[in-house]
């Protein structure tokens, strides 16, 4: 009796423990972006699979990139546990698309002395935006906010104003605004209050607020090469100049450093592009420009290739990112001196190829003309056939009939047919 009373203890006991409440705690603290993105989806399926309640973000992000934000805000829109987000830690701030994200944390707040707003949306590389541009963005991020801040309940007018007049407030104003929910005095204050909140998760659930034993999931090695490699215009240079590396070594086979480098870089950048949702139409552009530039070097086109070649770099390079939907466009200033760096590159490697070729190709004339072979076969009554010379099989013509097995001299040679002479 009381070993089955025991067992029953054990069983419950380890039923109560699989079940025992947890939350994975996250921290962001530098600009949005692709891998800010990348971090939080493995940081909610991390969640998941641990059967944790809840997902905890401290936030101090100055803002970042539009079309990442979007990605961020439709994840938490969508997830089946809560978000409880903190600006954190003091004298942080959650700006631009921190602002954002913010609101559609299911429960928000902040520490003292931090702030939240100013999220007008710019262009990430700090160019002047054109202004019928910058209204269709600014209508459409506004009307966005709106949407996000009725789900949640919150002020709508401090969402409009934090768009169309970059507006900021402290934590302490945002809560009295009813921006932010609470106003916390340290982390395990805002988590306290936090717990048994209710909130709507997904399509409308209802559901309680749970917090328990902080799990702690920090950026990773692939977080840390994601947030170097996908910034747009690095993501760009890399692209570009591994595909310059890789024409090196096509046109220069046996170097392999230029090859190895150049196709790691390119896998790389295909993975920055991927994240950074580039438009794929600019993509096509540029790769069928370096096609016409490699077929300038074959094909006597006198310079149409080549010219239409950088045309279509250069335009591809502007069409690579859409403002509209990413916040982004590559500068001028960045786009030329690429455009102009591929084509000399690609003319200059691709003239110094074909001068080796030629110099090779007469290096071996003049080794063939003083060279003899002997006869493989024939056809034609002996006037034609296959001699066998400097361990290669050539075909060969003869004003001589000659027989197998016959030593033959080299007197020219036309493409890939030698003219001989049989030996005396």
């Amino acid at each position: 009796m009381i070993r089955h009373i025991l067992i029953l203890f054990v069983a419950l006991f380890l039923s109560v423990s699989a079940h025992a409440e947890c939350t994975v705690a996250v921290t962001i603290k530098e600009a949005i972006t692709a891998s800010t993105l990348d971090y939080l989806q493995r940081a909610e399926s991390k969640a998941r699979e641990s059967k944790c309640e809840s997902l905890y973000i401290r936030m101090n992000t100055p803002g970042g990139s539009l079309q990442s934000t979007r990605l961020i805000v439709e994840q938490i829109l969508a997830s089946p546990i809560p978000y409880l987000c903190l600006i954190s830690p003091k004298g942080g701030h959650a700006g631009s698309a921190g602002a954002i994200i913010l609101q559609a944390c299911h429960v928000n707040g902040g520490l003292e002395a931090t702030n939240i707003g100013a999220a007008t949306p710019i262009l990430g590389t700090g160019q002047e935006m054109p202004e019928d541009l910058r209204k269709k963005l600014v209508n459409d991020t506004v009307s966005w906010i709106e949407g996000i801040t009725k789900i949640r309940g919150r002020n709508l007018e401090f969402s409009r104003d934090i768009v169309t007049e970059a507006k900021s407030l402290s934590s302490s104003e945002a809560v009295k605004a009813r921006a932010l929910d609470i106003l916390a005095e340290n982390e395990a204050d805002f988590l306290q209050r936090a717990r048994d909140r209710k909130v709507l998760l997904g399509e409308r659930k209802e559901e309680v607020v749970k917090v328990g034993e902080i799990l702690e999931y920090t950026p990773d090695l692939r977080y840390k090469v994601l947030n170097f490699v996908a910034d747009p215009e690095f993501a760009y240079l890399l692209f570009m100049g591994s595909i310059a590396l890789l024409y090196v070594e096509i046109t220069n086979p046996g170097m392999i450093v230029p090859g190895v480098i150049g196709g790691i870089g390119m896998v790389f950048s295909m993975i920055a592009f991927h994240k950074l949702d580039v438009a794929w139409g600019g993509l096509a552009l540029i790769l069928l420009g370096i096609a016409f530039l490699i077929l300038e070097l074959f094909i006597p086109s006198f310079g149409a290739l080549g010219v239409g070649g950088l045309a279509a770099i250069f335009f591809g390079s502007i069409f690579l990112f859409n403002a509209e939907s990413t916040g982004y466009t590559l500068p001028l200033g960045l786009i030329l001196p690429v455009v102009i760096a591929i084509g000399a590159i690609f003319l200059g490697v691709g003239y110094l190829a074909l001068k080796t070729l030629r110099m090779k190709s007469q290096d071996l004339d003049s080794d063939l003309a003083s060279r003899d072979g002997k006869v493989v076969s024939v056809s034609e009554k002996g006037h034609s056939g296959q001699i066998e010379i400097m361990g290669e099989t050539w075909s060969f013509v003869s004003e001589d009939p000659l027989a197998v097995g016959d030593f033959v001299h080299v007197t020219s040679r036309t493409g890939l047919i030698l003219s001989v002479k049989k030996n005396k």
